[in-house]
């Protein structure tokens, strides 16, 4: 079964990339190609985070197992078809920790009538800023 993702990067103007991907895929492949569609070369630290209709950030799916005896969840470990299951599923992406890349992930059709060899793009609108907006982090915690 082939996926269609979209991936929207969090800056001013609009950036935007379709992403056709087989639904056996793992996390792992997905990262890969998103960074490659926004022109990042794919070696630095990213997590995926489960997100719910509201884009609230959820549990922390890693690039690596961080855990000592490797008992920890990493995007390999995660298949697409297992993680977005419903058209408009949700998932954050973060790339790139020192400069904070922030991404919208959603699960726009998972019932595409196409064949293809390997994930690739199927819409682009939008080019990359030179660099990451600088984000501002508010607790929501009410200390009084």
């Amino acid at each position: 079964m082939i996926y269609k993702v979209r991936a929207i990067l969090d800056v001013e103007k609009d950036v935007i990339r379709d992403i056709l991907i087989d639904s056996s895929n793992n996390l792992e492949d997905l990262h890969k190609i998103i960074a490659k569609a926004f022109g990042f070369n794919g070696q630095e630290m990213a997590s995926f985070y489960t997100s719910d209709a509201d884009w609230n950030q959820g549990e922390e799916i890693p690039l690596f197992d961080m855990s000592d005896a490797g008992e920890s969840s990493s995007m390999q470990s995660h298949i697409l078809k297992d993680t977005l299951q419903n058209k408009g599923d949700k998932l954050i992406y973060v790339y790139d920790f020192m400069s904070m890349w922030t991404f919208y992930i959603e699960l726009s059709d998972n019932n595409i009538e196409e064949s293809i060899t390997a994930p690739k793009v199927a819409f682009a609108f939008g080019d990359a800023p030179e660099e990451a907006p600088e984000k501002a982090f508010e607790a929501e915690i009410d200390l009084n």
